[in-house]
C-alpha cells in the first residue's frame, strides 16, 4: 500500500529551509544560464536533450508548455525583486500574447497562468489582466454544453468531444477570469467541467482514466488512456493534474465536492507511492516498465501543501504535508537535482511520454521537463512562504461564500442546453489560511 503505513508513524523529515534555499539557488543558476544562452525570446524550453533544450515557438498553437519558462522567470523575480529577472520574465512573456485568441486547444491555462498570470500577480499591470481575460474568452469557446466539458483538442479524428485529465489544470484560467472582471459564466463552465470529470473520469477507487470521449449529444463513447500504460491503468501525471486541479478548484469555489474529489484522487496516489515518494510514470506500470517521473512528483508536492490547509482532520493534514516535504527532500537529493549533470534543467528523471502502443519510441524519457521544473520551484517557494508567512506564489482569486447545500453532479445536457513536523505543518496551515482570504493584488 505504498507509503501510508510509514506516514502514520510520523516520520522525521530531513527537509528544511536550508535544503530549500540550496535547491532554489541552483534553480536560479540553471534558469539564468538558459536565459543567457542566446535563446530567442520567442522560443521556449520544453525538455532537455543531451546538448540543450527542445524548443517550442511562441506561435505554435497546439504546443502546451510555452508558459512555464516565463513562469520560472517570474518566480525568480519574486524572490528578490531584482529588475533584471523582471525584464527577462517580461521578454519571454510578451511574445505569448499572440496565443490569447487561440481557440484550437484546451491548454491556454498552461500557457497563460504561469506567464501572464504570474506577471499580473507580481506587477498589477492591467494590460496583463486584459490578456488573461481575452485568453479565457477563447478557452470558453471550447466548452461543450451537451457533454459539460471543455473539449481538449481537434487533432485526433477518432475522438468526437474528448475530455482529458490535463484540463483540470487549464480551467483555472476560467475560474480566475470569472472573478476578475470576466464573464461569471466562465466560472460556471469550469465548475461544470470539474464535476463532469469527477463523475465520468475519476474511478470509484480514486484512480483516473486519462481520456473520456463523448459523442456530440454528450453520451460517453469510451474511457481509456492516451499516455498511460493501459486503458485500465492510471497515468501518473494525469493523476497529479487531478490532485492539483481539484485542490485549485476548491480554492476558487469553496465547493465541498471539490475538496472531497481532491482527497479522493490524492489518497489513490498515496496508496501507490514508492518508499522514496517519487512515483513511476504510471501508477499501475508493471515491473520492467517502472520509470520514475519527477515531474508528477513536483506537481503533487506543490498541490499537497495547499490541500493540507483545507482538510479539517489534523491527522490527514499532517499526512499530506509530510508527503509533500518528503517528496521535496528526495527531489532535492543528488539522485534528482540536476546539480553536477549536463542537463540545462533543474530536475532529472522526468517522463513526458513513455513507450506505449500510441508512441512506441516514447518522447523525452528520463529528461528534464520544463513543467516539472516550474512546479518544483513553486513547491519550494510554497514551503518557504509557509515558514516565513510570505505571499502565495499562485494568483489568488476573489473568494466566494461556500455553497450551503451542494447540488448533485449534473447529468450531461442534451440539445439546446444552458451554457517537516507538526510545527512546520501548522505554520503552513496558518499561512495558507491567511492567503485563502486575500483578494488578488492590483496596482493602486
Amino acid at each position: 500500500m505504498g507509503c501510508l503505513c510509514v506516514l502514520a508513524a510520523g516520520p522525521a523529515l530531513a527537509f528544511d529551509e536550508a535544503t530549500a534555499d540550496r535547491a532554489l539557488r541552483f534553480a536560479q543558476e540553471q534558469v539564468n544560464k538558459t536565459a543567457h544562452s542566446g535563446l530567442a525570446t520567442d522560443r521556449y524550453p520544453k525538455n532537455s536533450t543531451d546538448t540543450g533544450w527542445v524548443l517550442n515557438r511562441n506561435d505554435d498553437m497546439t504546443a502546451w508548455t510555452q508558459g512555464f519558462f516565463p513562469g520560472l522567470l517570474w518566480l525568480m523575480y519574486e524572490q528578490g525583486r531584482d529588475p533584471t529577472w523582471q525584464a527577462q520574465a517580461r521578454a519571454w512573456t510578451q511574445p505569448l500574447e499572440i496565443q490569447k485568441t487561440n481557440t484550437l486547444t484546451h491548454d491556454l491555462g498552461f500557457k497563460f497562468m504561469p506567464s501572464f498570470g504570474q506577471a499580473y500577480r507580481l506587477t498589477g499591470d492591467p494590460a496583463d489582466r486584459e490578456v488573461l481575460l481575452t485568453a479565457a474568452r477563447s478557452l470558453a469557446t471550447r466548452f461543450n454544453p451537451a457533454a459539460g466539458v471543455i473539449s481538449c483538442c481537434d487533432w485526433n479524428e477518432e475522438w468526437q468531444v474528448p475530455l482529458v485529465t490535463d484540463t483540470m489544470m487549464n480551467i483555472e484560467l476560467l475560474f480566475w477570469a470569472s472573478q476578475n472582471g470576466g464573464d461569471p459564466a466562465w466560472g460556471d463552465m469550469a465548475l461544470t467541467h470539474a464535476l463532469t470529470t469527477l463523475r465520468d473520469m475519476v474511478r470509484p477507487d480514486g484512480g483516473t482514466f486519462h481520456v473520456v470521449d463523448y459523442d456530440t449529444q454528450g453520451h460517453v463513447r469510451s474511457r481509456g488512456t492516451f499516455q498511460g500504460y493501459s486503458d485500465d491503468s492510471t497515468w501518473t501525471r494525469g493523476q497529479a493534474w487531478a490532485i492539483y486541479g481539484y485542490t485549485m478548484a476548491y480554492r476558487y469555489t469553496r465547493d465541498p465536492r471539490m475538496l472531497e474529489a481532491a482527497q479522493k484522487v490524492t489518497n489513490y496516489y498515496l496508496d501507490h507511492l514508492p518508499a522514496d515518494f517519487i512515483p513511476y510514470w504510471d501508477l499501475n506500470a508493471p515491473p520492467g516498465q517502472q520509470e520514475k517521473d519527477s515531474s508528477a512528483a513536483a506537481v503533487v508536492a506543490s498541490a499537497l501543501q495547499e490541500l493540507s490547509t483545507y482538510v479539517t482532520d489534523p491527522a490527514v493534514a499532517k499526512r499530506y504535508q509530510s508527503v509533500a516535504l518528503s517528496t521535496l527532500d528526495t527531489l532535492c537529493s543528488p539522485a534528482y537535482l540536476a546539480e553536477g549533470s549536463t542537463s540545462p534543467g533543474i530536475l532529472l528523471h522526468g517522463v513526458a511520454f513513455y513507450k506505449t502502443p500510441v508512441k512506441p519510441q516514447g518522447d523525452a524519457i528520463d529528461r528534464s521537463l520544463i513543467y516539472g521544473d516550474y512546479y518544483f520551484v513553486e513547491a519550494l517557494l510554497r514551503y518557504k512562504q509557509s515558514v516565513t508567512g510570505g505571499d502565495p506564489v499562485t494568483p489568488a482569486p476573489n473568494q466566494p461564500e461556500p455553497p450551503q447545500e451542494p447540488e448533485p453532479i449534473p447529468e450531461p445536457k442534451h440539445g439546446c442546453a444552458a451554457a517537516p513536523g507538526s510545527a512546520v505543518g501548522m505554520l503552513g496551515l496558518l499561512s495558507w489560511m491567511r492567503w485563502s482570504r486575500r483578494r488578488p493584488r492590483t496596482r493602486a
